[in-house]
């Protein structure tokens, strides 16, 4: 009797992954074509002002707030809790800053005031020579 060998086959444990590369090419072009399709926009009027980006250093900063009736407060110099004028803002941040050139300023608006107002005061802040504007938010 002949006896045949029979040959032992060798298991393969690779994986092809030819098959998932194509898949995720697939996906990801479809992600590409959808994604700029689902960020919503809204067009807005937005108020022009006459503003260049600033730095962001950051510093201790001078707080000046904007309520709902929008008028204007400081945390340095005077009666914090007392309204000023936006003539009075300027020259307190250009006392403020002709001691400490690189002091930052926050605007802290309520969410009631007209958002022109916030942004002139953004504005009046940068003339008096602000490096540095910022938003307080919640």
């Amino acid at each position: 009797m002949i006896r045949r060998h029979k040959k032992k086959r060798k298991l393969n444990a690779d994986i092809n992954v030819v098959p998932y590369i194509d898949v995720m090419m697939v996906l990801l072009v479809i992600f590409m074509i959808t994604a700029p399709m689902l960020t919503p926009g809204v067009n807005v009027e937005l108020p022009k002002a006459a503003a260049e980006p600033v730095d962001d250093k950051d510093n201790e900063p001078v707080i000046v707030t904007v309520n709902a009736a929008g008028e204007y407060f400081i945390d340095v110099g005077g009666n914090p809790e007392e309204p000023i004028t936006a003539e009075t803002v300027a020259d307190r941040v250009e006392k403020i800053l002709s001691s400490n050139p690189d002091k930052m300023l926050l605007v802290r608006g309520d969410r009631n005031v007209n958002y022109d107002k916030v942004v002139k005061l953004m504005v009046l802040l940068q003339q008096a020579g602000a490096p540095s504007v910022g938003l307080v938010t919640e």
